[in-house]
């Protein structure tokens, strides 16, 4: 195996360790606790039905998993690429290859349904214009070093924070509340909870940013395998209350049909003063959700473009503000061209399975610590990986079919380029 990166913070192509544990927590936070929870219930309860809770459950065991297995990668690799340089390192260039390949596909992806989300919210009718504004923005932020990122999250997160605790004592404590619609029914199989599972594990990914930034946190090995599993416990217990509060007063059908559920779910309470709050909130979340997700792709697009899976120009570090500048610059272009064209319909499925498949890959890379090298309980990257594939097959068919065709091109473009460097050296 190779040997950890021991690329310094004052390297000319290093990053600077500036974050300590709780800046790794606000930036896991700020990617969790996002437009994830204002979206993904509907879907998960449609999908699930009473069931939901279930599901909520299943989702926060693999993300456990997950998260544990890559907190321990994180700390014996404190480099920028996540599960990218995790799979390169233990199970060799093309699981690293199609790792990193998934995250960077599936979470631009994310980048621009997130940046339409703001957009939906905030000015329906210019829903693209404002989506692209808020990209390049962020850009902006992240552009100017990654101290001014989690200040911003800092703010979005507490905003967020109180928008949601508005909404479960609205929901909670009014007359329609009826803690029997919490109750598991006939209509709860096997397959929609898996399917459900799936949904609300796209809400839960975010964790994997604060591994992807490993190379600007202080002291990686003591402060990951902190942060993490911390900022997943604050997200799996909002995410919980929330879920609660929503099934009390619109119960799994009429959260199965809302198109907005959280402020359906406050109207429902009879707290009508409380929508735009929600809606706002919402917003601010989307922005949140964004800013963390394009820090997560430009260090993974760095740490490709070190190894040349990417053009290696796009591994430059900022002389002054020390981040991937050109990387975060062409992440930034590509989202505010999807965010300008596309449409947000499918983007939770497509983007689960993408990153279903990077922690699968995560997850075996974990299977081959060393109880020196801090390998966690075997059972625990045995049960992630399991979950990974499971959750991921049980998504939409069409999530499945479009997120296995970018798998297949990914895997296609690495045998190309393997081959066209191995007739170079014949």
């Amino acid at each position: 195996m190779s040997t950890p990166s021991t690329t310094a913070s004052g390297a000319p192509d290093g990053l600077q360790r500036r974050l300590g544990v709780s800046d790794a927590v606000v930036i896991g936070l700020g990617a969790m606790i996002g437009a994830g929870i204002f979206a993904a219930l509907a879907p998960a309860a449609h999908a699930a039905g009473s069931g939901l809770l279930i599901g909520l459950a299943v989702a926060a065991v693999v993300a456990f998993c997950n998260a544990t297995s890559s907190a321990r990668l994180a700390a014996r690799y404190p480099a920028s690429g996540g599960t990218y340089v995790y799979g390169r390192e233990r199970l060799g260039d093309f699981w690293g290859y199609l790792a990193g390949w998934a995250f960077v596909v599936g979470k631009t992806a994310s980048c621009a349904a997130m940046a339409l989300t703001v957009g939906s919210y905030v000015w329906p009718g210019q829903a693209h214009a404002v989506a692209v504004a808020a990209v390049v923005a962020l850009t902006a932020v992240n552009y100017g070093g990654v101290r001014k990122s989690v200040l911003l999250t800092r703010l979005i997160v507490a905003v967020v924070l109180a928008v949601l605790a508005a909404v479960v004592a609205a929901s909670l404590t009014s007359a329609t509340a009826d803690p029997a619609r919490l109750g598991i029914g006939s209509d709860a199989t096997a397959g929609g909870v898996l399917q459900a599972a799936g949904l609300l594990f796209f809400a839960f990914a975010g964790y994997a940013r604060i591994a992807t930034l490993g190379e600007e946190v202080r002291d990686p090995a003591r402060t990951i395998p902190r942060a993490v599993p911390l900022a997943l416990g604050i997200t799996l217990a909002v995410y919980a209350a929330v879920a609660v509060a929503a099934l009390t007063v619109l119960g799994p059908e009429g959260l199965a049909r809302a198109t907005a559920p959280l402020t359906d779910a406050v109207r429902a309470a009879g707290a009508d003063w409380l929508a735009p709050v929600v809606r706002a909130g919402a917003a601010v979340a989307a922005l949140g959700s964004l800013l963390a997700l394009i820090l997560g792709v430009s260090r993974t697009t760095l740490a490709m473009a070190r190894d040349r899976h990417l053009p290696y120009a796009l591994a430059a570090v900022h002389p002054r503000f020390k981040v991937p500048h050109r990387a975060e610059v062409l992440v930034g272009a590509v989202v505010a061209v999807a965010a300008a064209t596309a449409d947000v319909r499918g983007a939770i499925g497509f983007s689960s399975f993408g990153v279903l498949a990077y922690y699968a890959v995560a997850n075996a890379a974990a299977w081959t610590l060393t109880e020196d090298e801090g390998r966690p309980n075997r059972l625990i990257p045995a049960l992630g990986l399991a979950g990974c594939l499971a959750l991921a097959f049980a998504l939409p068919l069409s999530s499945v079919v479009s997120g296995a065709a970018v798998l297949a091109c990914g895997a296609a473009v690495h045998g190309i380029r393997r081959r066209g460097r191995r007739d170079r050296k014949g």
